[in-house]
Formats: C-alpha cells, sequence, structure tokens
C-alpha cells in the first residue's frame, strides 16, 4: 500500500461518518446518503493533490459532501420534472408500484415520517444558500466562521442566510400547523 493510499484510507476511517451524515441531512435518504458519500470520496482521491491548505482538510471534505448532496437534489428535481411529464402523456413509473418498507409500530412510524415530511417540505421550498447555511448550523452545528468557511463567504452572510431561514421556516411550518 502507497502512503497516498494510507492517507487515503486515513481520511475515510476519520472523515467518513461525518460525511455520510451531512449527506443525509440533505437527502433523508441513508442510502443515498451512502452512495454520495462514496461518491465525495471518490472525488477527494481525485484531488488530494489539488489541496491547497487554504482551510482545514475536514473542511474541504465537507464542502465537498455539501456540493455533491445539493447536485443530487438538483438532479432529483430534474427527474421529478420528467415523471410529471411522462405522467401528463400517460407514460407509467413502474418505482411508483413498490410497495414502501413495513415498521415495527405502523402509528409511529406514520407520525415520524409526515412530521419529517413536512419539515423536508419546508426546508425544500428554502432558497438554497439558506437550506445549506441552515442545516449546516442547526442540524451538524457549525459555527458561522466554519460555515463562511465551507460555503466561501462571510460569516455576516452566513447570519443573515440563518436568520433568513429561521424566519421562513417558521412562518411555512406556523401557517401549515395553523391551516391543519
Amino acid at each position: 500500500m502507497t502512503s497516498r493510499e494510507k492517507l487515503f484510507r486515513s481520511l475515510v476511517d476519520d472523515h467518513q461518518e461525518m460525511v455520510v451524515t451531512t449527506c443525509y441531512r440533505f437527502v433523508f435518504n441513508r442510502e443515498d446518503a451512502e452512495d454520495l458519500a462514496q461518491d465525495v470520496f471518490v472525488e477527494v482521491f481525485r484531488s488530494l493533490d489539488q489541496f491547497r491548505e487554504e482551510a482545514k482538510l475536514s473542511t474541504w471534505i465537507y464542502r465537498i459532501a455539501v456540493t455533491k448532496s445539493l447536485d443530487h437534489l438538483r438532479n432529483l428535481n430534474r427527474k421529478k420534472r420528467f415523471s410529471s411529464l411522462k405522467r401528463i402523456i400517460g407514460i407509467r413509473d413502474p418505482s411508483e408500484e413498490i410497495a414502501a418498507p413495513s415498521h415495527d409500530n405502523p402509528s409511529n412510524a406514520f407520525f415520524s415520517n409526515e412530521r419529517a415530511k413536512i419539515l423536508q417540505d419546508a426546508l425544500n421550498t428554502l432558497p438554497e444558500s439558506q437550506k445549506t447555511a441552515f442545516l449546516l448550523s442547526k442540524q451538524e452545528g457549525f459555527n458561522n466562521q466554519e460555515i463562511a468557511d465551507i460555503l466561501k463567504t462571510s460569516v455576516s452572510a452566513v447570519e443573515s442566510l440563518v436568520h433568513r431561514a429561521k424566519k421562513n421556516l417558521h412562518n411555512r411550518l406556523y401557517a401549515y400547523y395553523a391551516e391543519h
């Protein structure tokens, strides 16, 4: 094993759980998050020689994870639009006929999934920059300086993005629960 391969294995061991968790916070699907994590580490391996040490290595890896997750969501949105078009012209999607997995307690699973869906729907209405800053802050626990490094922006811009995200989420969730 070369020194580069040893370094890479060490990077994967040290950062894998953080990368999977980060991806999951964006895509809300464990299998997709694990697939994305693999893509992240492939990118890390390919780009390791280009790492300029302008930021911490973990920040660089995190930035790649966020970018891959956002790209995945953009691709899903394109597929949803295409799927809607197929339905309009009468082409069926066989994935719609696959049964959902069963849970030990259907009632708990239903309410848990319903709350997660409501929150995910509200998060998905946010502009991408607000959603990213909010998830990095509230879900991942990064401080504003770390988020600024990841997003390549200023701390004041991060503060503004998180504040607007919280305000928009509050308004959307309040309106939803007031209506239901």
